[in-house]
């Protein structure tokens, strides 16, 4: 990249610089030159310091980290930049974001910049197969997200996010018939105020926001989807505390809609916990320890409802290139509800899953392969949307295993395939479920 293409991109970012009273810093650019008042701009600004302090050496080449450190600097200049100004300093910082990250500068930085609007998304195909499913007629389906954030102040931002429901392609109607589409399925996901406070250690979020049950670092085994709630968050690089409270809006466990003259019934809410620590290389990178506990309460004792309580507890050991998860949970129910295993009132699920390697969108050509057991009594799987990959009926009353892989074969698009084996049914007398198998493209922009 020559610099004095740089240097005319860059002209915009010089703000806060004031021409008039700048000297011109570089012996090798005369006051006629036509990146006279730009280079002497950018100098002022500190986003340039030239070569050797003297020279600008405007036809050189300059490496991508040189491109890159000018960026950062052009970053910390963000509050006096115009929204055009903003919008350019983010594009770059987007195509440098690796160069940066090396540097040790956070292009999530942009984030606590005031007036910053970023869009967000990803585009999701995927194929799922289990022998004798009625589900194979629809094996190829395909689900498009799009994120929009907003730095209101420096203390809070704005998230807004529609999705598109799984649609397959083998629909009948017709791509523009809403009737036939429902709408086209689409729906808001994502619709909260977050506001961050004390000294950035507390943060309060409200609206409509994924929650996992058990948190990120969890498997995600009963819950991990749209959420309507409020959410209190004390953390550090060492400890996080979690407290809150809404409604499941997503799975069985959200409610029943509607059907012709009976009333949809309202979905199950929770009261929520949730305390981590993080050693090893930090809340970031290193290996945590943590526990939850939700208490649910619903209308109807017929579906997720039903479950009175849930607590779990995890812990995500990264080792190297390894990175090692147990995850433990138990739901307890009403005395009334009986379970195939023969519990009248707990089920419990164990979860171990072994990692190797770390595919990121990022990073062209990264990698990882896994593989995982699940162990879950009857009643265990309390009905909704999860993180994990698996179709509901391997979810419940089953002792199974499972592999995958993921591969960035290219900048921000990943493919992954996952295969179940060693599947069986734990208590009673229903046939061993068939093992499954899913692959998909996911591209995110």
């Amino acid at each position: 990249m020559k610099t004095k293409v740089l240097a005319a991109l860059a002209a915009t970012m010089a703000v806060g610089a004031t021409c008039a009273f700048a000297a011109n810093p570089f012996v090798d650019v005369p006051s006629d030159s036509w990146a006279y008042k730009s280079v002497v701009e950018l100098a002022d600004a500190g986003i340039i310091q030239g070569v050797d302090g003297q020279y600008f050496q405007g036809n050189r080449n300059i490496t991508r980290y040189e491109a890159a450190e000018m960026v950062a600097k052009a970053m910390a200049h963000m509050d006096k930049a115009s929204v055009e100004q903003r919008a350019l300093i983010n594009k770059l910082a987007d195509e440098y974001a690796d160069e940066l990250n090396n540097l040790g500068v956070r292009v999530s930085a942009l984030e606590n910049r005031v007036g910053n609007v970023k869009l967000t998304g990803d585009a999701r195909v995927r194929y799922r197969y289990q022998d004798g499913s009625k589900e194979n007629d629809n094996s190829w389906d395909y689900r498009v997200r799009v994120r929009a954030n907003s730095q209101v102040n420096d203390r809070t931002k704005v998230e807004f996010g529609v999705s598109t429901d799984n649609h397959n392609f083998a629909d009948n109607g017709t791509a523009s018939n809403a009737e036939n589409q429902e709408n086209n399925g689409i729906y808001v996901d994502r619709a909260n105020v977050d506001y961050n406070f004390g000294g950035n250690n507390w943060d309060l979020k409200v609206g409509r926001y994924n929650y996992v049950l058990g948190g990120d670092r969890a498997y995600g085994y009963n819950y991990g989807d749209t959420f309507d709630g409020a959410q209190l968050k004390y953390g550090n690089d060492k400890f996080a505390a979690t407290a809150g409270y809404g409604k499941f809006k997503e799975g069985d466990i959200a409610g029943i809609a509607k059907t012709n003259d009976d009333e949809g019934l309202e979905g199950t809410k929770t009261g929520y916990g949730e305390l981590e620590g993080f050693f090893g290389g930090g809340r970031a990178a290193g290996s945590a320890l943590g526990v939850y506990y939700n208490d649910f309460s619903a209308n109807d004792a017929t579906r997720g409802g039903q479950a009175d309580d849930l607590w779990g507890a995890y812990a995500s050991l990264n080792l190297g290139k390894w990175n090692a998860l147990a995850n433990y949970e138990n739901v307890s129910y009403a005395k009334d509800i009986k379970t195939a295993n023969g519990n009248d009132d707990s089920a419990n699920v164990w979860i171990g899953k072994l990692t190797y390697g770390k595919a990121g969108f990022a990073t062209p050509k990264s990698w990882d392969a896994w593989v995982e057991y699940i162990n879950a009594e009857d009643g265990a799987f309390v009905g909704g949307s999860t993180n994990g990959w698996r179709w509901g009926n391997h979810m419940d009353n089953i002792e199974s295993w499972g592999v995958g892989a993921d591969y960035t074969f290219a900048k921000n698009a990943m493919f992954q395939v996952m295969q179940s084996f060693g599947t069986n049914t734990k208590d009673g007398n229903a046939k061993d479920p068939e093992e499954q198998t899913r692959a998909q493209f996911v591209f995110v922009f």
